[in-house]
Formats: structure tokens, sequence, C-alpha cells
């Protein structure tokens, strides 16, 4: 292994040794206690220091990485307290996670280090948006994100390269190629000869190096990062290098050659390292040893006081409030407070699109990203006009890739921008799940980043658009801790309900229904004000049976009860799905004593059924009839209009009510 130290004084090579040094011994010892069942599971980074440990080294400490399970030397590089690494690993409260994760699934936004999910690709596209954040801001930073031989199969990883080339972002992508992705070799992930040869496609520069050598690690990176900076641009890195332990340590080692581990054994960064600054008269035999028993006694140090006990009992209310940010103080009128608005009217659409543009005038660094919505203004027109006042930069044009697009929004928000980003169909969501529920939803509860992010949703049936166009989907989310989900009714909710959504710290997503854009209009007030975000309104008072729906569902209502007069009706508009305000549910349902659940969405599994459960177990005693739910077909959604008419829980409304009212 050729070391070459260039510019580098005794000092720094000195420094490099002690930062690849201690994460090695603190993994020694962490294989000790996994021995002695003091840790339940490791993932094993020796081997690799060289890797994380250059790299870190290399950026600046204010810059964002992205690192996965074996980038301890990531987080130590970043002077991350080892007691407090140590609570975290042991499940203490104390930890950076607060005892709800494990190894290396948490971030620390003081260090800039975003912790990582299991899915591993996902996190590439956060380095994207962060670093769009330093370009916006004209910051002369870069983001780095680190991936496997294994990950650059996944679809996050081409998503993330492409958004990163096609906008011209100073991101570093590093490849740890270390043979094996758990067992299966890279004879059997990739046909390329080599990963960095991917580069090519993307349209951006590469290089393969040697990821045992600190110092070419290092130097590769330094003028990577130059480069990113320099030219606005990414660049792909390929580190050879191998993984001397098991994928985690239950895993083993038996399906790799000894001859590979030998061979790789030869290639150690410590030792190699070491016998370069012997040579070089940096370091003696004596000094190494000192360093070593210097960080012997400062891991033993720091694990006694880790190990101290630090009981707690756990509680339900501290777990439920840090699900979500706290909303911070604002001074956004409600729409009931407006003294005397001036009014217009506004079909559904313009009264969203109006929102949108009011914040982005608030919001003067807050970014729109979807699929043709600059120029052409979007599939339904919604940002028509936009990039005229605000300009390409933040009216945004995305490739076809709305799992990077929803990791992006993350990383603008990890940078304190908001943004929102328009789902061009509800439909395509299922693309970007995991962003979604296990990335936006989680980020807060497990180590208290926040997620500033909108997703337009354009949902729901009645324009024959088939299957894959029509669907309602907002059931799916509503099972999802962490996120918050708003179905508007009316122009007047939907611009309130679109600002409360951009002033939330939390991912919402924002549910608006592609039929009455153009078909429902109302008085919308002119001023900016906002919907509270988890309060139902009543639509009308009656006494013979309530209607708790919401979106579509509350123009069928409406429509009933006009062409029903006999009845008298109570009608909730739920407005918000995810937090329900089961005050409003209560009080509707008290009003009857029989309630009806109306939607749009599938009957089985749709948030009607959490209703009518929760209705019989708090509200028995109010009811005098069953509980009863009107829903679309258990289908998919036809695209004939005939059957799409019957698939649509609408045309059952008035059968169920009869049968209601019957009671």
């Amino acid at each position: 292994m050729e070391y070459k130290r260039g510019n580098l004084d005794n000092q720094q090579l000195i420094h490099f040794y002690r930062s690849l040094m201690w994460p090695r011994m603190i993994e020694e010892k962490m294989l000790v206690l996994l021995r002695q069942g003091k840790i339940s599971k490791w993932f094993s980074g020796i081997g690799q220091e060289a890797i994380a440990v250059g790299a870190t080294l290399a950026m600046e400490p204010n810059e964002w990485i992205m690192p996965l399970h074996r980038n301890l030397g990531v987080f130590t590089a970043r002077d991350m307290s080892l007691t407090a690494l140590f609570k975290q690993w042991q499940g203490d409260r104390t930890g950076f996670s607060k005892a709800r994760e494990r190894s290396f699934h948490f971030g620390s936004k003081a260090h800039h280090v975003c912790g990582m999910i299991s899915h591993l690709g996902p996190q590439l596209a956060i380095a994207d948006g962060v670093a769009l954040a330093y370009q916006q801001r004209g910051q002369l930073k870069a983001a780095l994100a680190f991936t496997g031989d294994g990950g650059t199969s996944e679809g996050d990883f081409h998503e993330a390269l492409n958004v990163a080339s096609v906008w011209n972002l100073p991101v570093i992508f590093i490849i740890e190629n270390n043979g094996y992705g758990l067992s299966t070799p890279t004879n059997e992930q990739f046909k390329c000869e080599h990963l960095v040869d991917r580069a090519k496609g993307y349209g951006m520069e590469g290089i393969r190096i040697d990821g045992n050598n600190i110092l070419e690690v290092y130097e590769t990176v330094k003028g990577v990062r130059d480069y990113c900076i320099n030219h606005q641009r990414p660049y792909l890195i390929e580190c050879d290098t191998f993984r001397m332990r098991g994928h985690e340590e239950a895993s083993g080692i038996k399906y790799v050659p000894k001859e590979l581990i030998e061979t790789w054994s030869k290639k150690d960064p410590i030792k190699n390292f070491e016998q370069f600054l012997v040579a070089e008269n940096v370091l003696t035999e004596m000094q190494i040893a000192d360093i070593r028993n210097e960080f012997k006694d400062s891991i033993d140090r720091q694990l006694i006081e880790a190990m101290k006990e630090d009981p707690f009992t756990p509680a339900i209310e501290e777990e439920v409030v840090d699900v979500f940010a706290p909303l911070p103080l604002n001074n956004i009128p409600e729409l009931t407070s407006l003294a005397t608005p001036t009014i217009h009217n506004k079909r559904f659409i313009e009264s969203i699109s109006e929102a949108l543009k009011q914040a982005m005038r608030k919001y003067p660094e807050m970014i729109i990203m979807g699929q043709d919505i600059a120029e052409y203004g979007g599939a339904f027109k919604m940002t028509e006009g936009f990039v005229e006042e605000f300009g390409k930069q933040r009216i945004r044009n995305t490739p076809i890739c709305e799992s990077a697009i929803v990791g992006a929004a993350l990383g603008l928000s990890m940078e304190g921008i908001k943004s929102v980003m328009e789902m061009q169909f509800a439909d395509f969501v299922t693309v970007a799940f995991n962003q979604i529920v296990n990335n936006l939803a989680k980020i807060h509860y497990r180590w208290g980043q926040n997620a500033d992010v909108v997703i337009r949703m354009p949902t729901g049936a009645g324009v024959g658009a088939g299957p894959f166009h029509s669907q309602s989907n907002e059931a799916w989310f509503t099972h999802v801790p962490g996120l918050k989900v708003v179905y508007p009714s009316s122009s007047a909710d939907a611009k309130g309900l679109m600002i409360a959504a951009l002033a939330d710290p939390n991912p919402v997503l924002y549910f608006e229904h592609k039929a009455m854009y153009r078909s429902i209009e109302g008085e919308v007030p002119e001023e900016y004000y906002q919907v509270p975000i988890g309060k139902a309104a009543f639509i009308s008072r009656g006494t013979d049976a309530t209607i708790i729906t919401y979106g579509m569902g509350v123009h069928w209502a409406k429509k009933y009860q006009s062409e029903n007069t006999n009845t008298s009706v109570t009608i909730l508009d739920l407005r918000t799905l995810s937090p329900l305000d089961y005050d409003s549910i209560k009080e509707a349902v008290t009003e009857t004593g029989k309630v009806l659940i109306l939607h749009e969405d599938n009957l089985t599994g749709g948030i009607g059924g959490e209703i009518a459960a929760w209705l019989a177990e708090n509200c028995f005693e109010n009811l005098d009839a069953p509980i009863m739910r009107c829903a679309s077909l258990d289908t998919p959604i036809p695209f004939n209009i005939n059957l799409e008419k019957q698939y649509l829980a609408n045309s059952r409304l008035a059968e169920t009510m009869t049968k209601l009212l019957a009671y």
C-alpha cells in the first residue's frame, strides 16, 4: 500500500492515525460486550475504517453526512461523546434516540450526521435535498452520502444520482465496495466491471480508489469536495475495501473463502498506516503503544460511566408526544377569527393555488417540486404562472422519481427550508411509500429531526380515469404514526388547511379531490389565514341521524340532505383524518344517536372502520342504532363511467340512510 503524505505535516498524520485507531478500538470493545450479552447486535466496520474516517475528515464539520451500518468512523470523527454512543448502543434513555433506536439508526443535527434506516437507499436522496439547500443559499458546501455495493442495486441509488446530476447538485456519493451484500458476492449483484462505471450513465464524474488507504481517501474526497463546490456537480467515488467480519456478528463469515480473508488482512488500513508512520519517523512503536493504552483507558472509563444504572419508567404520554414535532407559535389568524375579511369567490383549485402563492411570498426559501409543474403549470394547472413570479429555482420540475424527490424534501427540511412536493396523482405515491412511512414519519420520534414537508395528493374518482389515476388511498397513511393527513372539502378550508400544513413542522399529506378542482367553489378570504389541523367542522345540525364524512363525501351528504328535506341530518366534515377530532365526533353522534360513516375509499380498511370502533368503545351509551358505514366497493376502481358510479359509495348512500333511520 503506497501512502502519499503530500503537504500533510506530522501533527496532521498523527491526528489521522488517532482518528483511525479510535473507532477500531471501540469496535473491539463492542465485540467483547456482544459476547457478554451486554449489547444485542453489532455491524462491524473492522477493515473499512479508512473510508468513513478519511471522508469525514475531508468534509467541513457543518456539512451533512449520511452514513450507514459500518461507518462508526463518521460518528467518532465528528467528536461524538463515546459515553453517549455507549448509551445509545445499549438502548439507554439518555442516548441520542431516547432508547427508541439501536446501533447507527440515529442522527444528530448538532453533528450534521443523518441517521440511516434499514432500507439503505433512501439516505442518498436526502443528500440531494441538503445540497439543494446549500446551492439555493449560495453556500460553498457539499453533502456526502454513503452506500454499499449491495445498495447500488436499489432504485433509490439510481434516482438519487440522476436527480443530483440533472439538478447540478454538490453531492459526493461514496460506494463502499466490500465484496458482499450480506453473503451475496458482487458477481451476483452487478455485471459492470466496476461500480464507478455507472457514473457515466448519469453524466457525472467518478473515480475508483483504494478504500483502505486513509490518505488516498482523504485527498480524494477533499479534492472531489472542491470539485463539487466549484463546478456545482455531483461526483461518484467507489472505494474498494473488505468486510473482515460478518454482515452482522450473528451471520459469521463461513461463506467467505479463506484465501480472500488472508489477502485482505494484509491490507488492513491500520496496520499498514502504522508501518508508514514508523517508516516516516512520525511515530515510534512506543508512541503507538501509548496511544493504544490511552484509548483503552478512555474506553474503559467511558464504558463504566455509560453502564451506571439509569433506570427510567416508560411513560406513554412522552412517547406519544414525541411522535410529532411541537407546533411553533405563529401569528397566522384562523379563518374563524378574521374580523372583516376581504371575500372573493374561488374555485377549489384556485384557493389551493392562492395558498401556495401566498406561502411562497411568506417563506422566501420555500420550494415547490413536482413533475411538469414549472412552465406547464402541473397536470391540473395548479402552479400555472408560478415560474414567472418565483423562478425555476423555486418551482422545480422533477424527473419521474417520486422516492428521490420526497427524500430531497426531507433533506431541505434538515436545513430549515420548507417544501411542497406534488404527487402528480395520489396513486403514484406507492413508489415513494418507503420514504414517506419510514423516513418522513419516523424521523422526529427517532432522533428529534423535524420533517417540514407537505405532499400534495390529487386523489379521487368521478373523472373516469380508472384504477391507476382515481384511487382513494388516504387510509394507508392514517395508520402511520408521525404523518398528518388532511382532506378539505370546501374552497375556504382548502386554502386554510394548506396554509396550516405549511406552518406545521411535521410531514403533511394534503389530499385534494380532482373532481372538486373546478366543480366546487365558494367564498374565500383574500387574507393569509389557517384552518387548524385536527379540527372537524359541522356542516349542518340535525336530530334524526349523523353523517360523518370528508372530501367528496361532504357534497354527497349535502345532496342527500337537500333531496330528503323531511330528514334532519347532522353532517360532520372531518377535514383532518390524522389526527382525528374525537371531541367533535362524539358531539356529532350524541346529537342524534344514529351515525353513518361515509367515505369514497373502499369499505375494508377505510378510516370509517377505525371511527366505528372508537364510537363502539367510547359512545356506546349514546347510540340508538348500529353504527353503519357507506363506502366504495372492495374492488379496484373501474374505468367505465357506469361501473365507476356503481363502485362509488354515493350509489348506496340513500339505501344505507333508509336502513339506519328505520331503527
